[in-house]
């Protein structure tokens, strides 16, 4: 008679670098979410304990409960909009993510983003690229130094993006849901209000019903001809449809963005704009930022199922 294997079964929704697959695979039982056929979820389903997802995963209350013996969904990444979480704490199914690892290397991007839309970089590479500096000089940026940047959501990393402009000499302004005592920025009780007084807006605030929309056409209208808006936190926040009418009417500048509605899928009208700068949702995504967020959702699933002492 074969010996069960003790091992605790594992769901990978997302793949792991060679890696990290084989630390886990000394641990637990690994099954690939992607390439299971259908008689080997059914037979699986009482046996998966854990899954390691990323942030872009989707996991539905159907999909917890397919897994009955689910204890644990662990996330490589901040953003767990795609995971009911009313559903798991229902289902009595632990979530964790890595939320504190990639502020840094988020903070950096958005301040890459912003850089790029003000001094036109993107589209002065191809001006370079297609030969056309020998028809002309390329027109003139936008400053940033000095100048006014508003953020909606001071959280971790919009705290991070803040420091940051304070090294460009920019004064801050910012909005969410409740002032903060320990700051010295300017609180603006609404995003219009907000959008009103600065040049650059940028949203670092968390998805969700409450930030849906957020930035429609009023707020794009406030922000003005010479605004820029610049997005690293979530696609759902902006109204793309009111964003590109405002980019093509030169009602604002020009936009930066690393998150959409709708992700991957970026709206055509989007992508042909002279006036924006687009990212695959990589704010986070660095080799060193990974590799931390990797040991760190390992340790997480190791600690769950009482295995550190082995792993050491």
């Amino acid at each position: 008679m074969t010996t069960p294997d003790p091992r605790p079964h594992l769901l990978l929704v997302t793949p792991v670098p060679p890696s990290l697959r084989e630390c886990l695979h000394r641990h637990f039982v690994l099954h690939d979410d992607a390439e299971l056929a259908h008689g080997q979820r059914m037979a699986l389903a009482g046996q998966v304990r854990a899954m390691l997802c990323n942030a872009q995963s989707v996991v539905s209350r159907a999909q917890m409960q397919q897994w009955s013996a689910l204890e644990m969904i662990s996330v490589i990444g901040v953003g767990m909009d795609g995971i009911d979480l009313v559903a798991a704490a229902e289902l009595g199914i632990a979530v964790r993510n890595t939320p504190d690892l990639s502020t840094e290397d988020i903070a950096d991007h958005t301040l890459a983003l912003l850089l790029a839309a003000a001094r036109q970089l993107v589209q002065a590479h191809r001006f370079v690229q297609q030969g056309r500096w020998l028809q002309g000089r390329h027109p003139p940026g936008m400053r940033v130094s000095g100048r006014r940047l508003g953020i909606v959501g001071l959280g971790r990393i919009g705290r991070a993006v803040a420091r940051r402009a304070q090294a460009f000499d920019m004064s801050i302004g910012y909005t969410g849901r409740s002032p903060k005592a320990d700051v010295a920025y300017r609180w603006y009780d609404s995003v219009l209000e907000l959008a009103a007084e600065v040049d650059f807006l940028v949203v670092c605030a968390s998805g969700g019903v409450a930030t849906q929309g957020l930035i429609d056409a009023a707020v794009l209208q406030a922000l003005g001809a010479q605004g820029v808006l610049v997005n690293i936190g979530r696609g759902s926040i902006v109204e793309e449809d009111a964003l590109q009418q405002a980019l093509q009417s030169r009602t604002i500048a020009a936009a930066a963005l690393d998150v959409f509605a709708h992700e991957p899928a970026v709206p055509e009208a989007l992508r042909n704009l002279p006036n924006i700068v687009l990212t695959p949702h990589m704010a986070s995504s660095t080799v060193q930022g990974l590799q931390a967020m990797l040991v760190q959702a390992e340790a997480q699933l190791l600690e769950h199922f009482g295995l550190l002492e082995t792993a050491g």
